[in-house]
This record gives structure tokens, sequence and C-alpha cells, in this order.
């Protein structure tokens, strides 16, 4: 199968492709790992109004299966086993980092955000290997694995984060 270009008529022919991509966050010509990282910390300071830490966990833990449906179902769509117009990846792994952050003012956010970025983006260590983890030749069938690496990776970035924000904030109180 070839792959095809991810557009706004794409994303709206099937409900898995409006999760996976962000709403349309995903649909960005440049960068759009780091729009739906941005995303997904508007999403979080919106429902934070709402939502108790025990409804985030339920969230978060729902999001992480439809995630997987929906991040497979686009990539097949796609052609490609890691699109990058699929972030819901990055979505579920800021909700995460900042659900555990929280309380926490704009300043540990915004380290939030950019430590999880190049976490994601740079791949050093963990991340690189849970990368790599589930990669298939161009041009080989999309399955259900290569779904779950899609958030894998993005969940090891997440835990990244949080170490070292931990280590942060040990060093600074």
């Amino acid at each position: 199968m070839s792959a095809v270009r991810p557009t706004l008529g794409f994303m709206l022919r099937h409900p898995a492709h409006w999760i996976a991509m962000g709403f349309g966050s995903g649909l960005s010509p440049k960068a759009p790992g780091t729009v739906g990282t941005l995303w997904g910390w508007a999403a979080f300071v919106v429902l934070n109004l709402w939502l108790t830490p025990m409804q985030w966990a339920l969230l978060i833990a729902a999001s992480i299966p439809v995630g997987w449906w929906a991040s497979t179902v686009t990539a097949r769509h796609l052609g490609t086993c890691d699109p990058g117009s699929v972030v819901w990846d990055e979505i579920i792994a800021i909700w995460l980092v900042l659900w555990v952050l929280m309380p926490a003012g704009f300043w540990w956010q915004l380290a939030a955000f950019g430590v999880f970025r190049y976490f994601d983006a740079a791949k050093p260590g963990p991340v690189r290997w849970a990368d790599a983890l589930f990669k298939i030749e161009p041009g080989r069938p999309v399955t259900v694995w290569q779904g779950f690496g899609i958030l894998f990776d993005d969940l090891v970035a997440a835990g990244c984060t949080l170490v070292v924000l931990a280590g942060a904030r040990a060093l600074l109180h």
C-alpha cells in the first residue's frame, strides 16, 4: 500500500482519524507533534477545571486503548507505521505528565512541555529503544503492534520527562 497524504478530508472520513490526528492538530504542516502536544496542554488546562485527579486517571487509562485503536486504523489508512500526523500519542503523554505534575504553575507546565518535546523529538536512550521496538520496513502492512508502538515511545518519553522534573523539583526545593 502506498502512503496517503493526511488532509482535512482524510481526517473527516473516519472517527479514528479524528482521534489519532488530535482533532486536527496533527494536520499542522510544520511540527505536528509539537502542535499536538500544545493542543493536549491546552485541553488539559481546560478539562482540569472540571476533572478530579481520579477522573483524569480514568480518562488517561481509557485514552490509551482508544488511542491504540485509532492510531492503528489511521496508520493503516495512511499506509505508514508511524505517521507524523498521528498526534494522539503526544496528547496522552502530555496529559499523563501534567496529571502527575499537578498542582503546578505555568512555568512548571512549560518546563514539562519543553522536556517532553525534547524526549519525544530527540529520542535519547530509552525513548529511541521504545521507538525502534515496533517499527517495520516501509511497504509492509501495519499491524496492531505498530499502533501500540506509536503510543509506547511517547509514554516512555513521558516517564523520562517525569524523572527529569522530579529531579528538578528535588534540587529546587
